[in-house]
């Protein structure tokens, strides 16, 4: 049987205008700017002058990834869809898809099969201009900081301790290291240097955490951009970047609107990786989601060790927001690789190596449950393949946690096949919440670190190499050692070891750099290999991407 691709499921859907999906939203006509006829922004002042009381927060996450898929994105969108269907208002929030994995391995971000945002060639390639908007903010302040040394330096900041890098949205390695200003006096001061991709960049966290213009600029003067002679922070505001960054971010700032292939309302907007930054869509959109809908459905990227504890102890720390309920997504062919088992094995029922793999899921589960004190569903994306006997040991499994499991099939019926994971979300988002964090700000940064890879990870301890304890130390003498962590760790394993699969015990995590994101609010402890500019695969999605004489995309999945 063939089965249509997710372009041309998305390409068949007959989308309805834009202004339609805005007025099902309750949104009023004179804060919509469309940006052609199925997609627009919503000016922010909606959030300040709707009196509606704010809707439930549902947050969808998942297991450690792995090559055979979860299905996150598109069981976010399966759920927002699956809850209208049954007669609730919801609204989805999700992240902008970067230009990285769409032309390099992992493909886009706009769902899957049945369940997917449209229009999702616009999503996933230049959209609202966003991306170009938050990459131009963080070059501009890039080009003012060496125009500044090279007219003269009147603030002695020292070229070796530059932190600040440019940035470009696509996956390119032979930007990490470079060195600029060669060729004379005239062409700057040559220094070692390197490029992020934009959507590792601070201005996508700050862009993604501000909650007004006001904000925003606020944030934007704290960004430390590199320290001078005497070892005094420099800051974007030092610089005079403020004002013109924040003219090019302001309509960006506006969240986008789109649909879901069944008219629910889409808000897409920011993208920060989860695994280097904090994966979560930006504030402003969840907060317009709760606005309009009795239920918001968001998500954060990867495993639930990184977007969900990132989304948790960052996001909701500084938006005030809390949780009503959260959904973690696994599939019975991922739990069978964290088992051991190889991908071209996964069809094939093997109860050992899925009992085996079952802990991951287990870790993820007891971690929302026990270390955030959250409501909590299974939901198993149910593949053909998929035996009764494996769901049943599923369903198991997370019976002894006291959490339910539903099976969901949106991939290939929509919302329809999520209408029973959306009875059960209703159902949590009644019943006892007590939702914490897994350590308080006032902790020391080690302290935090700790509880971290001790609560959330399963590991035993960390492992601090010297470099990073002396910026643990410098960092926490210059006030900043009451900001939040974020952790950039391998998206593949609990631990910072890709390697080690399922829910591995008694390991370290080694943090060999600690740097403020002073703009964002928080301090990135970087581990393992982690790289802040991905690099493409050996053959990557864009071989196989093109477009057709009358304007027809193709090969995007």
């Amino acid at each position: 049987m063939a089965y249509l691709t997710d372009i041309e499921i998305a390409q068949a859907c007959k989308l309805r205008p834009i202004t339609e999906i805005a007025a099902k939203a309750g949104i009023p006509d004179d804060v919509l700017e469309p940006y052609g006829k199925y997609k627009a922004k919503v000016d922010r002042s909606l959030l300040e002058t709707s009196a509606r009381k704010n809707g439930k927060l549902i947050l969808v996450t998942a297991i450690t990834p792995t090559p055979a898929g979860e299905g996150k994105t598109t069981t976010t969108i399966g759920l927002a869809d699956g809850l209208r269907r049954i007669g609730k208002n919801s609204v989805v929030a999700l992240r902008e898809p970067s230009l990285g994995p769409v032309f390099g391995v992992k493909g886009g971000a706009a769902g899957g099969g049945y369940a997917q945002v449209v229009p999702m060639e616009d999503i996933n390639l230049h959209f609202t201009g966003d991306f170009h908007a938050i990459g131009a903010a963080n070059n501009l302040l890039a080009a003012m900081l060496d125009n500044h040394i090279q007219q003269g330096n009147a603030l002695g900041i020292d070229p070796r301790r530059i932190t600040w890098k440019r940035c470009v949205d696509m996956n390119d390695r032979q930007l990490r290291f470079l060195v600029d200003g060669l060729g004379g006096k005239a062409n700057g001061t040559p220094r070692e240097d390197g490029f992020d991709i934009t959507v590792a960049s601070e201005i996508m966290a700050v862009f993604c955490l501000a909650s007004s213009i006001a904000d925003l600029k606020e944030r934007l003067a704290r960004i430390v951009v590199g320290y001078t002679y005497a070892g005094k922070p420099v800051t974007a505001g030092d610089l005079k970047a403020v004002g013109a960054m924040a003219a090019l971010l302001k309509d960006a700032l506006n969240p986008n609107l789109v649909q879901t292939l069944e008219g629910t309302p889409a808000f897409v907007h920011g993208g920060p990786f989860a695994n280097i930054a904090h994966g979560c869509n930006s504030v402003i959109a969840t907060r317009m989601a709760m606005k309009l809908g009795d239920y918001a459905v968001t998500e954060a990227g990867f495993g639930a060790d990184l977007g969900a504890e990132k989304f948790l102890d960052i996001k909701c720390r500084m938006a005030g927001l809390r949780p009503d309920a959260v959904v973690v997504v696994a599939t019975v062919r991922a739990l069978k690789m964290h088992g051991g088992l190889a991908k071209t094995e996964l069809g094939n029922e093997n109860l050992d190596a899925l009992e085996k793999g079952l802990p991951n899921l287990l870790r993820h589960v007891s971690n929302m449950k026990n270390t955030y004190g959250l409501p909590c569903v299974v939901a198993v994306n149910r593949f053909p393949t998929d035996t009764d006997r494996e769901i049943d040991l599923v369903i198991a499994k997370c019976r002894e946690l006291g959490v339910n499991v539903k099976l969901s099939t949106v991939w290939a019926n929509g919302g329809a096949g999520g209408t029973e994971l959306a009875e059960e979300v209703v159902r949590l988002c009644e019943a006892e919440n007590h939702f914490r964090f897994s350590y308080e700000s006032g902790a020391s940064i080690e302290e935090k670190l700790l509880a971290i890879t001790t609560k959330v990870y399963g590991g035993s301890g960390v492992n601090i190499l010297p470099a990073a304890r002396k910026q643990m130390d410098e960092l926490t003498a210059l006030g900043f050692g009451n900001l939040p962590v974020c952790v950039a760790k391998t998206q593949y394993s609990f631990s910072d070891d890709p390697t080690k699969l399922g829910a591995p015990e008694n390991f370290t995590v080694t943090v060999r750099n600690i740097k403020v994101s002073a703009g964002a609010g928080f301090l990135v402890a970087l581990t393992g290999d982690i790289m802040t500019m991905p690099g493409l695969p050996k053959s990557p999605a864009a071989e196989r991407i093109d477009v057709t004489d009358d304007g027809k995309i193709t090969g995007l999945f």
